[in-house]
């Protein structure tokens, strides 16, 4: 009977282990490199562009009395830093209009006789509507909203003379500022997004961790017939699920549906290619399973701290809200919360429709060519 020699440790031995580990960590450059840079994109991400306090929410003005007092009231608002006026308008429609489209996120009207009430010794009201599919701006824009009026009566008024300014704020859309209603539009698109990311990028590594990618380039199949056969059910699986993810969110969590969902889900298939389509770029890239899932949540990560899911765009730096508008998620979301909460139709999401398509068409061709070029 043999017997198995004890070997002692032996430094040597475990050094070359661990040589040969650091060489391999090395020569995968794409791991190495998402592995370093995801965790410092999101401290960057975190600590720079992601504010907790509301500022400079987009305002819409509606002055109709357009007096020196009516003006100052505005730089009242404006100096507090939490509104930013980005339109004026002197009708009730175009307001609405401008909240429902996702243009301005508050709107104060300042009605025609609010000077000679002043003059008069009387209360002039001043609306303030707010949507309410951002819970977290509503909140801060009625607090604020209400302070400033109260600080300007207290400064005009006299005696015990009533508060000349009252402010009336109205929350438009969620009125109850329910987080259900507020979350649950934005979380349909972040889950179906992880799903068509990964769905994508594993797609074509699993062909080349079996070694079936050469015998299907070995049959009569184009690279451009096998990336639409790869991609077409992914598309319908990830086109049901979300319209499964909203018929839960209707019937268990009793969020309305304002707007046509037949709207929804046409502006959620150009956005479904262009997940696809990441995740086909991923797979390009990627020589491993492993390594294409890491690749994608390092695309997945910073898409839903910029997209305005959780933290409000507004309040971000202005460099990290421009780089917002280049991720898809950023308007999809803002299309979901549009259609579900606010009952934005085709009218108000024009500009949704044609950037989403356009992304989609960018990120598909790109795709579809580097696929090409790592198969040659």
């Amino acid at each position: 009977m043999l017997r198995t020699m004890r070997v002692p440790p032996s430094f040597r031995r475990t050094f070359s282990v661990a040589r040969k580990e650091v060489i391999h960590i090395l020569r995968d450059r794409s791991t190495l490199f998402f592995a370093a840079f995801i965790p410092i994109l999101e401290m960057l991400l975190l600590g720079y562009a992601i504010d907790t306090n509301v500022r400079h929410v987009r305002t819409i003005v509606c002055d109709l009395a357009r007096t020196q007092e009516s003006r100052a009231l505005l730089r009242e608002f404006v100096n507090s830093e939490d509104f930013r006026i980005v339109a004026e308008t002197y009708d009730d429609d175009s307001m609405m209009r401008a909240i429902v489209a996702g243009a301005a996120r508050v709107a104060i009207k300042i009605p025609e006789d609010y000077s000679r009430r002043l003059e008069a010794g009387q209360t002039a009201q001043v609306l303030i509507l707010v949507d309410g599919s951002e819970s977290s701006v509503a909140g801060e824009a009625v607090n604020v909203g209400n302070a400033i009026a109260l600080r300007e009566s207290l400064l005009r008024s006299l005696g015990g003379r009533p508060l000349p300014i009252e402010s009336r704020p109205r929350v438009l859309f969620n009125p109850d500022t329910r987080s259900a209603n507020f979350f649950i539009p934005g979380l349909m698109v972040v889950l179906t997004q992880m799903m068509a990311t990964m769905f994508a990028a594993t797609a074509i590594v699993r062909e080349k961790e079996r070694g079936t990618l050469e015998q299907l380039f070995m049959t009569p199949v184009r690279p451009g017939e096998l990336i639409v056969g790869k991609i077409v059910p992914y598309l319908v699986l990830t086109m049901v699920e979300f319209a499964g993810i909203a018929m839960v969110m209707r019937l268990l969590f009793a969020v309305p549906i304002n707007g046509p969902f037949i709207t929804l889900m046409t502006l959620f298939l150009p956005f479904a290619l262009t997940m696809l389509g990441l995740g086909l770029w991923v797979s390009s890239r990627a020589s491993t399973r492993d390594a294409a899932m890491q690749m994608a949540m390092g695309t997945i990560i910073p898409s839903i701290f910029l997209s305005g899911y959780v933290f409000p765009l507004d309040s971000m730096p202005t460099p990290f809200r421009q780089l917002s508008y280049i991720v898809p998620t950023t308007w999809m979301i803002d299309v979901s919360r549009g259609v579900i909460l606010r009952g934005a139709s085709w009218a108000e999401l024009t500009n949704h429709a044609f950037v989403l398509w356009g992304m989609a068409c960018v990120v598909m061709v790109v795709s579809v060519l580097r696929f090409h070029k790592r198969v040659e």
